[in-house]
């Protein structure tokens, strides 16, 4: 009997999966083996009432699933512990931006105030005095007012009060 390529990759396959059964296998064999002495923590002094009661047949088998527990907590303890430091993490994360969200936010509602106030003033003046209106809004004193719209020193002093008074 001849064999091919085909019946050669069917008996690789196959080789494959009886390792992969055998060490499937050898792992749950590993996972039961009770810890060494050397890992094992001392079991809890028991009285003497309970050591006369039969406790010492009991504390044998508590010892054994004991250590069986400590190895599942052990990995559930770390997992919990990388868990809950990647969500601190997060959540230090989120609150950095937004605190830089809430910066933005407050330099927007300062620029917009501004903004509306130098459309109030802008409104409730004569269009000939806007930019006067504007200037005083922006901080500009009335001989500057006055000499860039080319009004009256006393105008500028009229509209420079406008704008304080609008502001309050």
């Amino acid at each position: 009997m001849t064999w091919g390529m085909r019946e050669a990759l069917i008996a690789l396959i196959a080789l494959i999966a009886l390792y992969m059964l055998f060490v499937v296998l050898r792992m749950r064999h590993l996972r039961r083996q009770p810890v060494s002495s050397s890992q094992q923590e001392p079991a809890p002094a028991m009285t003497a009432g309970q050591q006369d009661a039969g406790g010492l047949a009991s504390s044998a088998g508590e010892t054994a699933a004991e250590p069986e527990a400590d190895q599942d907590a052990a990995p559930l303890h770390l997992a919990e512990e990388v868990l809950r430091s990647g969500v601190e993490q997060e959540l230090a994360q989120l609150r950095d931006e937004v605190d830089a969200v809430r910066g933005e936010l407050a330099a927007l509602r300062a620029d917009m105030q501004h903004e509306l106030a130098s459309l109030r003033a802008c409104q409730t003046v004569s269009p000939i005095y806007g930019d006067a209106m504007q200037l005083a809004v922006s901080g500009y004193d009335a001989a500057a007012i006055a000499e860039r719209c080319g009004i009256a020193r006393a105008e500028a002093d009229l509209v420079v009060a406008l704008a304080k008074s609008q502001e309050r």
